[in-house]
């Protein structure tokens, strides 16, 4: 082997020794071994996390309080959003829970919101409940009104409607003049999977 390889092959060798070499001192140790027990909680961390949105945004999840269950779950599966002739069915997080990612996990903290009215019992009972009816109502109708009702269009979109195959009234409201009006399906849609609440409710919820 000719000098300038074996001089190459040394150069090798001293780097891998130098790589290898026990530290100076031994708290250097903790560095890369800091990293490597850091990035396997990350791991950890990020599954977790992913595991717990997806367990929280189930319809078996929203329904498992009694007031859900008991309550507004009743009143959507009486709707064509429960049971309809296609079979397709949109569920609790279809409707109120974002799909984007940065949108879902901002919903979700503000959920948190609702544990804490569970743990007052806010609406506990029937009673409770229809008289916060309004209010709740008004709080879900006026974020679809803000985000030009995004959850709706997870299954509806104005580009796939036969609009010849709707009423005249439909119709009319589906133009797509209407449509950049100002309009949105929150607009005309209330009331699709719940009772609508009381008109007195209603404004006294507005003032």
């Amino acid at each position: 082997m000719d000098v300038g390889g074996r001089r190459a092959e040394d150069k090798i060798a001293a780097r891998r020794a130098r790589f290898w070499k026990q530290p100076r001192y031994w708290w250097l140790f903790g560095i890369p071994a800091g990293g490597f027990v850091m990035f396997l909680l990350g791991i950890i961390f990020w599954g977790g996390f992913n595991t717990a949105m997806d367990v929280t945004n189930t319809e078996g999840f929203c329904i498992s309080c009694h007031e859900m269950r008991d309550y507004v779950f009743e009143e959507y599966k009486q709707t064509s959003h429960y049971i309809n002739p296609t079979g397709v069915r949109a569920t609790c997080p279809d409707c109120h829970v974002p799909k984007p990612w940065p949108y879902k996990v901002v919903r979700k903290i503000r959920a948190t919101n609702e544990l804490y009215h569970k743990v007052l019992g806010t609406i506990s009972t029937r009673e409770k409940f229809e008289a916060k009816r309004a209010e709740m109502a008004q709080h879900v109708w006026d974020d679809m009104k803000k985000t030009d009702s995004r959850e709706c269009r997870n299954c509806h979109n104005y580009a796939f409607m036969d609009l010849s195959k709707q009423s005249k009234r439909a119709q009319r409201k589906h133009d797509p003049a209407e449509m950049t009006n100002g309009k949105t399906c929150i607009d005309c849609h209330k009331g699709v999977a719940h009772e609508l609440p009381d008109i007195a409710d209603m404004l006294e919820a507005l003032d």
